[in-house]
């Protein structure tokens, strides 16, 4: 998949005088040329007969307000579609020229974009560039270009198509302890599960807890000789999941920059230590964020003030956008974008606008598609993962499912279907064809002696779907610490077209939010839908939130709620 193959080209710029004279810009060392720009063309994906490429380009000469990027093909190569840049061709002659957001090149600013492309033949890197007119390609004096920077993150050669395909996957020792302690645990104590960083604290570890790198340190142990992915959840937005309270954090709206600075370039800086170059580093970015600035604005329902503050300053995708922009220049990490499930996303009036929205995140502060290996859904959600007792297209006495109230005129039933559908609908709109699909299985298992073994009876519609359907919640929008759920799918890779793997990533026996209100250092507030007592409001129905009691803060272990996914574990426990 992704799957870089880089030029690193350096110019020697001319620049105006006074005199209006063409002067050559020499750099401080004696007899060496100045290095004014840069241009980093990297073929992410080659399927044969086309490709998507990343272009960033640095400008280290004088400040300008506009720029152009030229190049010219050797072969038969045409570009076909772009992003964050106009991208224009004749023959094969292409010119990339700036989008009205991001025509200005400070001294040492970069500018980023991609674009999709078709050939026969030979697909080879361009020898020469040009920028704003000024060859980009020769260097001054005869010699090689540059040296790469020593800063620049490690370079381990092509990411692979799917992270998890013939790996391990990291058992974080901190659950595993939690889960063995329980009575009957140990029979799921091995399993890999996501590690949460979602707070600051969290990079170097909690009240005397694991930090990331004693993470990173651990699944170098575990990885031995084979191969081994590593999963992390990127959970610290400002204004984090404006439309709930119990998973509010520490980081108030306007506080991207500290965002930036303090939580994303620690983070990046510890994955690109070629120490851990040699694991695959699964990210998954900002779970319940960029979804809720299509549900939870004004003119829906829905809406919160809090959503519609994040949707004009625009910092969950200025903070997404720069998380997958740094960690996505590292070699061996493999970012997966949260995609909602389908009982938040799956109606027409959400599930395109939220790809549209995806798309851009992915392409602000300097981010492409191209550093986006896949998406993640049901994300510390309960969606079943295939209902197998009815479909969408059925029909009962001439009324179709999607009638329902459990339906509700969706479009899905089920989290595989959607995953599949969302995947198509992205590819669409520009990312990668290969792009992989992440399904979060932790809770989605649904067994246990309310398990329905066959259809609903036909008397109508409702019945047919209540009667059949795994899902046992009171409504789809509930979604905290939800009673009867039951451990899903247990991780295993490429389960299903599309679908790269099933896997843990919310940790069982890890609360979704306190039952009542708790004081706590964390900014994790009291949200009633995880309170039992409550009935409701317009995302679930204005029905019963169908959560247990008692439960702990968000993160928190919750040992009533992890004896219940067992019990109810869907494919059962032995």
């Amino acid at each position: 998949m992704t799957r870089s193959r880089t030029a690193m080209l350096a110019a020697l710029t001319l620049v105006a005088g006074a005199s209006g004279t063409a002067l050559a810009a020499h750099s401080a060392n004696a007899g060496a040329a100045a290095v004014p720009c840069t241009v980093d063309y990297k073929v992410q994906n080659d399927w044969g007969s086309g490709f998507t490429a990343a272009v960033t380009v640095t400008n280290n000469g004088a400040a300008t307000s506009s720029w152009s990027l030229g190049w010219t093909y050797a072969g038969s190569q045409k570009v076909t579609n772009s992003w964050n840049a106009k991208v224009s061709q004749s023959g094969a002659a292409v010119t990339a020229a700036n989008e009205s957001y991001n025509g200005a090149l400070a001294t040492g600013g970069s500018a980023s974009f991609g674009f999709q492309g078709t050939y026969s033949g030979s697909n080879a890197v361009p020898a020469t560039f040009t920028l704003n007119g000024v060859t980009c390609n020769v260097d001054g004096g005869g010699g090689p270009t540059d040296p790469p920077d020593p800063t620049d993150p490690p370079e381990t050669g092509d990411r692979v198509d799917n992270p998890y395909a013939g790996a391990k996957v990291y058992v974080n020792p901190e659950w595993s302890a939690k889960a063995a302690a329980e009575p009957g645990g140990s029979r799921i104590a091995n399993q890999p599960t996501g590690v949460w960083l979602d707070r600051i604290a969290a990079i170097e570890g909690v009240n005397g807890g694991m930090g990331l790198r004693d993470h990173l340190d651990e699944a170098l142990t575990q990885k031995g000789s084979g191969e081994l992915a590593v999963q992390l959840v990127i959970y610290n937005l400002p204004g984090r999941d404006c439309a709930a309270l119990a998973s509010n954090g520490e980081l108030g709206p306007t506080e991207i920059d500290k965002y930036k600075t303090q939580y994303i370039d620690p983070i990046a800086a510890i994955l690109a230590d070629p120490k851990y170059a040699g694991l695959r580093i699964v990210t998954t970015v900002e779970i319940d964020s960029l979804p809720n600035l299509v549900t939870n604005v004004s003119g829906r329902p829905t809406a919160t003030p809090n959503c519609d503050v994040m949707k004009a300053n625009g910092n969950y995708q200025k903070g997404v956008g720069y998380a997958l922009n740094k960690l996505g220049d590292i070699g061996n990490v493999y970012n997966y974008v949260d995609a909602g499930h389908h009982g938040w996303l799956g109606w027409d009036s959400n599930f395109g606008p939220s790809a549209e929205m995806f798309k851009s995140a992915a392409t602000t502060e300097g981010a492409t598609v191209a550093d986006v290996h896949g998406f993640i859904v049901n994300t510390a959600n309960y969606s079943a993962l295939k209902e197998e007792n009815f479909k969408i297209t059925d029909s009962v006495n001439g009324t179709s499912v999607r009638q329902s109230k459990w339906v509700d005129w969706n479009q899905y039933t089920d989290e595989l279907s959607y995953a599949q559908a969302m995947r198509d609908k992205l590819v669409s709109l520009g990312f990668d064809r290969n792009l992989g699909m992440l399904i979060d299985t932790s809770r989605n298992g649904w067994g246990g002696t309310a398990r329905p073994t066959g259809p609903g009876a036909t008397t109508n519609v409702d019945t047919y779907v209540n009667g059949g359907r795994y899902d046992r919640r009171i409504h789809l929008g509930n979604w905290c610490n939800q009673a009867g759920a039951g451990l899903g799918e247990r991780p295993k890779a490429s389960p299903a077209a599309g679908i790269d793997a099933y896997v843990w990533m919310k940790p069982p026996g890890e609360s979704d939010g306190a039952s009542k209100e708790i004081p706590n250092d964390e900014g994790k507030g009291f949200d009633r839908m995880c309170d039992p007592t409550y009935t409701g409001n317009a995302r679930n129905g204005n029905s019963m939130s169908g959560a247990l009691g008692d439960a702990p803060v968000s993160g928190h272990w919750f040992s009533a709620q992890f004896q219940e996914l067992m019990k109810n574990a869907y494919p059962p426990l032995s």
